[in-house]
């Protein structure tokens, strides 16, 4: 069964081709800005709910206004594609699954989605690396392919990112055959010590990432703070502390990847807890280190990874008392402090490790909600990676 995914890659826009990003990135913000104040006073003062489509044709008279009629200088899908985001992100704000949508920024992440009709593909002679040419553009880009696509692409993003470099995001079908089974179970245990613990003992410990770049990310920010915002040299500073923080994010990404391949590899079924991570990152003495962990992120590579190759993931209940119940009788303290790592059962004198205890725990209740067929598996993602 085919599964979307996407494919990114490196592109070197030439400086044609960076004046026409330049102007569709701006086009784009100014569009999603002017749909979102305009969607907002009507909720606001109307109770009144602006639909895509009525956003689409407001877009159109947008365009033959004078002030505005420079809007028709770009390729009109982007536009149209960032009303379908905006629409999709009221929707998600309102069943709950979201945050209300935020205006723009020029200085944050710039990108611009195409659809079929706004990029053309022809063959190159290497199979997987078609020339892509975006609308208003004459040549192609200079694309770092890192390996071929596996389909022709149903759409691509352009992305800006506040360090100054360019990719490409293409939506694919692939494929994925499922792994050999291992008749193997899990449950992991999410900690800041180490990221995860499984039941079976073994700790994938936690690079912190964030922790080791933080004197050299206070050494730049300082050097920023110190520019005159907004001239060359305060933008060349602030190129220099985005890259890091890009490098932070990477190197992170890459953990979480290689982990969670490991544990899709090696079990059938994985239980993990269903945490509240943004309840919990309201604590400020961790908050940092629990974006460091990225969790999130985490669970969400397991739950596609399992989805394509053939395995089971099963989350719990966030309130279960996994760490201070007993995984041998089942016995539950009152009360067992954070900073205690190892416990003594006082009803069987089983000696446990807090965290293994705490994933053996997760692999039983997993194993009995399984069973019932209430199990959580997060959403599928879209798989990103290359470039």
């Amino acid at each position: 069964m085919s599964k979307a995914a996407r494919y990114r890659y490196r592109i070197e826009p030439n400086a044609e081709q960076r004046q026409m990003l330049a102007r569709q990135f701006g086009c784009v913000r100014y569009v999603y800005n002017w749909a979102l104040g305009m969607k907002s006073e009507a909720f606001r003062e109307r109770a009144e709910k602006i639909s895509y489509a009525e956003t689409d044709k407001r877009l159109t008279q947008l365009k033959r206004e004078p002030k505005t009629e420079w809007l028709q200088e770009v390729s009109s899908v982007p536009l149209q594609q960032a009303l379908r985001h905006l629409d999709k992100a009221y929707t998600a704000f309102f069943s709950g699954n979201a945050r209300f949508p935020r205006f723009k920024a020029k200085r944050h992440r710039q990108s611009a989605t195409y659809t079929k009709r706004g990029f053309s593909l022809k063959d190159s002679g290497t199979p997987g690396q078609p020339l892509v040419t975006l609308a208003k553009t004459s040549a192609p880009l200079k694309v770092r392919w890192s390996r071929p696509l596996p389909s022709a692409p149903s759409s691509l993003t352009v992305i800006l990112e506040p360090d100054g470099n360019y990719y490409v995001s293409f939506v694919v079908e692939v494929n994925p055959e499922p792994l050999p089974r291992t008749k193997r179970s899990v449950g992991i245990d999410l900690g800041l010590n180490d990221v995860v613990v499984t039941s079976d003992g073994w700790h994938s410990g936690n690079p912190k990432h964030l922790r080791k770049a933080q004197d050299r990310l206070a050494l730049e920010q300082r050097r920023l703070a110190k520019k005159v915002k907004g001239s060359a040299n305060w933008h060349k500073q602030r190129r220099r502390v985005a890259k890091l923080h890009q490098k932070v994010s990477n190197q992170r990404r890459d953990f979480l990847h290689q982990l969670s391949t490991r544990l899709v590899r090696r079990y059938d079924f994985i239980a993990c807890e269903s945490l509240n991570v943004k309840g919990m990152a309201k604590n400020h003495s961790l908050a940092q280190a629990i974006s460091d962990a990225g969790w999130n992120t985490f669970v969400g590579m397991l739950g596609y990874k399992a989805e394509w190759y053939g395995k089971t993931l099963v989350q719990i209940d966030r309130w279960y008392p996994s760490s201070k119940t007993c995984s041998n009788c089942g016995h539950t303290l009152e009360t067992l402090p954070l900073g205690v790592r190892r416990w003594t059962c006082p009803e069987c004198e089983a000696e446990h490790q807090r965290d293994v205890n705490a994933a053996k725990n997760i692999l039983a209740v997993g194993h009995t909600v399984s069973a019932s067929g209430l199990g959580v598996r997060p959403p599928l993602a879209l798989v990103s990676g290359g470039g």
